[in-house]
């Protein structure tokens, strides 16, 4: 059975729940059904096992937990001598026996039905006479991992998550992150450590995810270091706010044999799950646009009393937007440099407000400025629109790391990848595009060979794209197709830090009486001074490593003469203006062509309207 098929046939459980149940409503009942099922299946080998081993153990006054996990196989186990199947040959006493079945387990997967208040859904399926037919049908479903590998499963819990979102309005952005882009992330976090991926090396790695979900970006990880290198061994480690996201996510470590310990519930930005930890390796796809309100307190607190002890040292964004927050959360678990060894690297997927939200001195500003004067971006990779299921804005993929290789110290690298898409065949809420490998090898390439590169779009005599070639700098032009012509875009850049980086000034002039004579000052500091004019000010942005004064006498003074700089105003700001960098002007047809055009449509119109007379 395919993820689509196996999805649908979970799905087809709402036709039960309906009338009942509110649309909104039939995750609570699904989620955690499925998991339980998935929980049966992986159990299921082992089960006689167990229960003879409790026996045994028991029996010698021993306590068994330590021993049932090994004859389990797995990090859990189920001690009840029912299963899913088993319940259904008591029709009269599901209710019970599911109690008792879910009672069964041990602590950490009994957990895991806590998060998701099953035992409210149980009672709810049991008034309304549905608990029977809902078990039945799960039961039925055969999710053991050799039928259904962990990667399907995790599928299948994302589009599932999916579909309830919709159903619930749920914030954009918030669920989770296409398989793709996470596959492009963790490319470019594992790209330039070919230690780590080279078989044989038994290296033992961590990596986190503070907005963990259902876990998606984490086993993903997991599994591109283990089919690069089988001997490697990476511990995961995440964070995650919404209970059921939680839920999944725990029962995926679980299965995979991961500490659960390393998972933790928690609003990430007012209760660090790992104060103390740090970390190879991160990755991230916060909620855009969501703001912080609730943790404000908490948050201010930290930055105020703690500074750059703390997490929050550099700055706060406003608290509209949260996303920055989570980027300074990912710095502190950096992993020190030391000897050229250690270090982090990390992704993280922001929309575009991080890159340019805030002037200068403001706490989005000198989130960049801290960012860019210790040299910790490596790249930003502009991602096509509609890719997202729950929002179709324009995303971007930070990657930061404290461990630059010696030919990217002191340079950012910009990469536009928003034509690098292809149109999917069924949309899936919002998202209408995705990236194929071959979009996603071209970008890992071209981070990972640092090279600027133009996108040269081959055109037809009727202007039709006919193909599309990535030409890294030096490289000579594609043959022009007959007629047509070559369209030629950046695609890759590469910047100095500064480059991003500015000086705000504040341009004072002078006030004016009634009789157009300068008010100089009476008393103190300003007497003999002019004054300046508060309705006149004005403010300039002159680009790091620019004179300031050469600059105010070229563009200020030549117009304004009687200007001056108030130096203690002046402020450092740094934005990232991402489609400045990218945009290629177009000139427009000429007017002879527009005009012979809309003279031949006019004539077209009129034409038609005499036969619609005759």
């Amino acid at each position: 059975m395919n993820q689509t098929s196996l999805s649908s046939f979970i799905w087809s459980v709402a036709d039960l729940l309906r009338g009942d149940y509110k649309q909104s409503e039939y995750g609570r009942v699904i989620l955690p059904f499925t998991v339980l099922r998935r929980l049966d299946c992986v159990l299921a080998p082992t089960k006689a096992a167990v229960l003879k081993e409790k026996a045994a153990r028991e029996k010698a006054g021993v306590d068994p937990h330590q021993f049932l996990l090994r004859k389990a196989g797995q990090s859990f186990y189920n001690t009840s001598e029912m299963d899913l199947r088993a319940l259904l040959g008591d029709q009269d006493h599901i209710r019970q026996n599911l109690y008792a079945y879910i009672q069964g387990f041990s602590p950490d997967a009994r957990d895991i039905f806590e998060r998701f208040d099953f035992h409210t859904q149980v009672e709810r399926l049991a008034k309304a006479s549905l608990l029977y037919l809902v078990t039945e049908k799960f039961a039925n479903i055969d999710l053991h991992p050799d039928r259904v590998d962990n990667a399907r499963m995790g599928h299948v819990f994302e589009e599932l998550i999916r579909k309830f979102a919709e159903l619930s309005n749920e914030t954009a952005g918030e669920h989770f992150t296409p398989r793709e882009v996470i596959r492009l992330m963790v490319n470019l976090i594992f790209i330039e450590d070919d230690r780590e991926l080279t078989p044989g090396n038994a290296v033992v790695r961590t990596i986190y995810d503070p907005t963990a979900g259902t876990g998606g970006m984490l086993s993903v990880a997991a599994e591109y270091l283990l089919e690069h290198n089988p001997d490697a061994r990476l511990s995961l480690f995440g964070q995650e706010l919404n209970d059921e996201s939680y839920a999944i996510c725990k029962a995926d470590m679980l299965i995979r044999g991961q500490p659960v310990e390393n998972m933790v519930a928690g609003n990430t930005l007012s209760e660090d799950g790992f104060p103390h930890r740090k970390f190879d390796y991160m990755l991230s796809n916060p909620p855009f646009g969501v703001e912080w309100k609730k943790v404000e307190k908490l948050v201010r607190k930290e930055h105020e009393d703690k500074g750059f002890d703390g997490r929050f040292g550099p700055g706060l964004p406003r608290v509209s937007d949260g996303s920055m927050l989570f980027l300074l959360h990912l710095l502190s678990k950096m992993a020190p440099l030391v000897d050229g060894k250690g270090g982090s690297r990390f992704g993280i997927v922001l929309n575009g407000s991080p890159l340019f939200t805030g002037g200068a001195g403001s706490g989005e500003s000198e989130i960049r400025r801290y960012l860019l004067e210790n040299d910790l971006v490596e790249a930003i990779i502009g991602l096509p629109t509609d890719m997202f299921y729950n929002t179709g804005i324009a995303t971007y993929v930070w990657i930061v790391s404290n461990k630059k290789p010696a030919a990217r110290k002191g340079y950012v690298q910009l990469i536009d990848a928003g034509s690098f898409w292809q149109k999917m065949r069924k949309s899936l809420g919002s998202k209408r595009k995705e990236m194929s490998d071959a979009h996603i090898a071209d970008v890992t390439r071209l981070f990972g060979d640092f090279a600027q590169a133009d996108l040269v779009t081959m055109l037809d005599a009727n202007g039709k794209e006919t193909a599309r070639r990535v030409l890294r700098d030096g490289e000579a032009d594609p043959k022009v197709p007959a007629g047509g012509k070559l369209k030629r875009t950046p695609l890759s850049r590469r910047f100095r830090n500064e480059a991003f980086g500015y000086t705000t000034i504040t341009v004072e002039r002078p006030l004016r009486d009634a009789a157009g004579r300068v008010v100089v000052g009476a008393k103190g500091k300003v007497k003999g001074k002019p004054q300046p004019d508060s309705s006149l000010r004005d403010s300039e942005n002159v680009p790091l490593g620019e004179d300031i004064g050469v600059y105010f006498k070229r563009e200020v003074l030549p117009h304004v003469p009687d200007a001056w700089i108030d130096d203690s105003k002046s402020k450092i700001g740094y934005e990232i203006p991402f489609n400045r960098h990218f945009y290629v002007f177009e000139p427009p047809r000429a007017l002879e062509e527009i005009d012979a055009e809309l003279k031949e449509t006019s004539a077209h119109i009129m034409r038609l309207l005499e036969e619609l007379a005759e």
